[in-house]
């Protein structure tokens, strides 16, 4: 992807926002997910910055396995990024702590297979990574914790609400095992409430509707990457459901600008929307753009029992997103454009 021209657009023009960057200029971020679909954008974002415009941002990426991670960023290793292997759920390393500006807790399992094969990692790596960072925080954390929340924590609508606002909430079956993805992204948004009433922690949540990009990873199992893979590969889009679900999707640039945003401007204490209206969609629509941009056509198939038990059961989670664009924030990729853009980098190379 470095090599893209077009991935490298992207990153330049969510580089080139309207933000209040010398808010970053000079500061430390430690950021969980540091190799996952966001942050490996967020980090090409913020070393273009440092590149460009010498902010001097510093980056401490959290990973489990800390060599595959700097051979990935080799290019960035000395321009601000390094890197820290740590395993979220356990305590942080006392001899690594010292004073973050800022940290961000994007470490999670974000697709089906995972969740099925590993639910208590999947709860484990939002609830007790947020309260490990949050425990070192009291003592380490100089300005704001940002958290990446998740269009999931609203559940099945089931009241019909056109779009959910930040104070809406669906219905949620606890006592199911696909549940312990939202509901703990529900608990580690509790959590971050506590520590800012008991310890004073400044925090802020972005609730993120379904992202997608080429910096996803190879073992994504969610819908839509399989047809993203598909597109590339110039197969047909399999298409594992009547295709009915009625979704809010985001490209990862939006997704990656909006954290920024949120970062920056957004209010202690709030959560707010990551979502645009033109990327609200059902899934068969999906389908159908790109089966037509790959030439091939969709084609329907059962899941498997494991793909079965991790797939979300809602049909229609729309996320009304009118409250952060009063941050300033605006989506720049239709999903159209975002989808275009998707499968122009990773055929230019990237291997899937």
């Amino acid at each position: 992807m470095i090599k893209s021209k077009q991935y490298q657009n992207d990153v330049m023009a969510t580089a080139q926002l309207p933000l209040d960057w010398g808010k970053l200029r000079s500061t430390s971020i430690l950021l969980t997910g540091a190799c996952g679909m966001i942050g490996t954008f967020l980090i090409d974002v913020l070393m273009c910055r440092n590149r460009v415009w010498k902010d001097n941002i510093k980056i401490c990426g959290v990973t489990r396995r800390k060599a595959e991670a700097e051979k990935k960023f080799a290019s960035c290793l000395e321009e601000g990024l390094s890197f820290l292997e740590w395993d979220v759920t356990t305590p942080f390393p006392k001899e690594e702590e010292q004073i973050w500006d800022y940290m961000i807790h994007g470490a999670s399992n974000t697709h089906p297979l995972a969740y099925s094969a590993d639910p208590v990692g999947t709860i484990g790596g939002n609830v007790l990574g947020l309260w490990n960072l949050l425990e070192m925080g009291r003592r380490c954390l100089k300005k704001r914790l940002l958290f990446m929340s998740s269009v999931e924590i609203y559940g099945e609508n089931a009241t019909d609400i056109p779009a959910f606002a930040e104070t809406d909430l669906g219905y949620l079956n606890c006592n199911t095992l696909r549940a312990g993805y939202p509901e703990s992204k529900r608990l580690s948004e509790s959590l971050c409430q506590a520590y800012r009433s008991q310890y004073g922690i400044d925090f802020a949540s972005a609730r993120l509707s379904r992202v997608y990009g080429p910096t996803m990873r190879e073992d994504d199992s969610k819908a839509l990457s399989q047809f993203i893979k598909n597109a590339v590969r110039g197969e047909d889009i399999v298409l594992k459901s009547e295709g009915n679900q009625y979704f809010s999707y985001t490209y990862v640039a939006d997704a990656a600008a909006a954290l920024l945003w949120v970062l920056l401007e957004g209010e202690t204490g709030e959560a707010y929307n990551v979502a645009d209206e033109r990327s609200d969609i059902t899934l068969k629509d999906l389908a159908g753009l790109l089966a037509k941009s790959a030439g091939t056509r969709v084609v329907f198939q059962l899941p498997d029992q494991e793909e079965q038990k991790g797939y979300s059961t809602a049909t229609r989670a729309i996320l009304d997103g009118r409250k952060i664009k009063g941050l300033g924030y605006a989506a720049r990729y239709s999903i159209e454009e975002g989808l275009a853009h998707t499968v122009s980098v990773l055929r230019e190379g990237y291997k899937l």
